[in-house]
């Protein structure tokens, strides 16, 4: 999927009103995503995303200091929130929103068994901001 395509779709998804907005959010929750996934894995999704995009999680990826590839921030929700908010100078019920539209988008452009990866390396409060298949495929948990 191409840059212009995926924020469009996040712009459409959120509701935003304008494609700066979209961008911001995008930008605020790929980068977020990347701290709380393993290293190599938010640059094994980077390497899927167009090059904006993909540079802002790998910058994550590596000011997390995880050479391994193995370790994450352990952070939840709340915090996943406030982050995106703080980024994209939103309020957190904003940056849920966005965080939802964002992961929607990113659900759809990367590789089925990478979502999947994804979903797994997420905590049960954060995976609930996935598309609704994916978030209880993974878990095997109904609704």
């Amino acid at each position: 999927m191409h840059h212009d395509e995926m924020i469009g779709k996040v712009q459409a998804l959120a509701q935003l009103p304008d494609r700066g907005s979209a961008e911001r959010a995008a930008h605020a929750v790929v980068s977020t995503l990347s701290e709380r996934l393993p290293a190599g894995l938010a640059r094994h999704v980077a390497a899927q995303l167009p090059p904006d995009m993909a540079a802002a999680m790998r910058e994550a990826a590596d000011a997390s200091g995880a050479d391994s590839g193995t370790a994450a921030e352990r952070f939840g929700l709340t915090a996943f929130a406030g982050r995106i908010a703080d980024r994209a100078g939103t309020d957190e019920d904003t940056a849920l929103r966005d965080a939802a539209a964002v992961l929607e988008v990113l659900d759809a452009a990367l590789a089925p068994e990478l979502t999947e990866r994804v979903a797994g390396a997420l905590p049960a409060d954060i995976r609930e901001l996935l598309p609704v298949a994916r978030a209880t495929e993974n878990t095997g948990e109904a609704g």
